[in-house]
């Protein structure tokens, strides 16, 4: 009789850790099951793009292009935002070696380029351009060509020499034997065309974009190809970005065909 209760008790003990064993394992799943969730949403969240700022130096005359370029590859590309910083080549050209924190530089001529070949990757070129002449509303001087310009009745205003549409305005002069002595010299190009548009000045050599953006203020008086200077923009990631893979992307696309149309419907031609 007494050893009854004692193998009930060994039953109901076995019984209970018989039923505790998948409950454990039960447990066991769970646990793994959530850390796997986690591990996942980690993979994604590590998976979406990084938010990054890209910091562009672009001459003055690229203004208007790189505007519309700019918000073109920021809608094509989420997270990433073109922060752009305009002004004459050389003006760019003192930020970089001064360690300005930049990420891309497009300059309106070669020469200012090669001068900076220690801070920068490999420059590519990604347009061109041409001179004009840009007489004022009107054109009341009937300029027809440059040696007009020579006319000391003529109020021109020019880019200073150290600009790059300072050195092709002083090419082309120079190449037809023209003589100008300007009221001013201006440190990039859309100075020369505001003093223009606003009758500062008679006449002035500015890029053919600038003047198609001016519109109306002004009159464009092509120089024939045979008198004329081909400017070429060149562009390459700068050394010191902090997001040179963002940079190297950006400076891909530019060549694309999306931004080249954008170039070129801004009056640029093709590199």
């Amino acid at each position: 009789m007494s050893t009854t209760p004692t193998r009930r008790r060994a039953a109901a003990a076995a019984l209970t850790a018989a039923l505790l064993v998948p409950l454990a394992a039960c447990g066991n799943s769970s646990s793994d099951g959530e850390k796997k969730a986690e591990t996942s949403a980690s993979a994604s969240a590590s998976a979406e793009p990084k938010a990054v700022n890209l910091t562009v130096l672009a001459a003055s005359s690229l203004t208007d292009a790189f505007k519309t370029a700019g918000a073109a590859y920021e809608k094509a590309h989420p997270g990433t935002k073109v922060t752009l910083s305009f002004a004459g080549s050389q003006e760019l050209a003192a930020q970089v070696k001064q360690g300005a924190p930049a990420d891309v530089l497009a300059t309106a001529d070669t020469k200012t380029m090669d001068g900076l070949k220690a801070e920068t990757g490999e420059a590519k070129i990604i347009t061109k351009n041409r001179l004009v002449i840009a007489a004022g509303k009107g054109n009341p001087f009937k300029i027809d060509d440059l040696k007009d310009l020579a006319d000391t009745k003529i109020k021109v205003v020019l880019a200073a020499p150290e600009v790059p549409v300072g050195r092709y305005s002083k090419e082309i002069l120079d190449k037809q034997g023209v003589t100008v002595k300007p009221v001013s010299q201006e440190p990039n190009v859309r100075a020369v065309l505001s003093k223009v548009e606003l009758g500062e000045a008679d006449a002035g050599l500015v890029y053919k974009t600038d003047s198609i953006k001016s519109g109306d203020k002004v009159v464009s008086v092509e120089i024939p190809d045979d008198q004329n200077a081909v400017a070429s923009y060149p562009a390459a990631t700068l050394k010191q970005s902090k997001n040179a893979e963002a940079a190297a992307a950006f400076l891909a696309w530019l060549s694309t065909p999306e931004a080249q149309k954008i170039l070129q419907d801004a009056g640029f031609q093709q590199p």
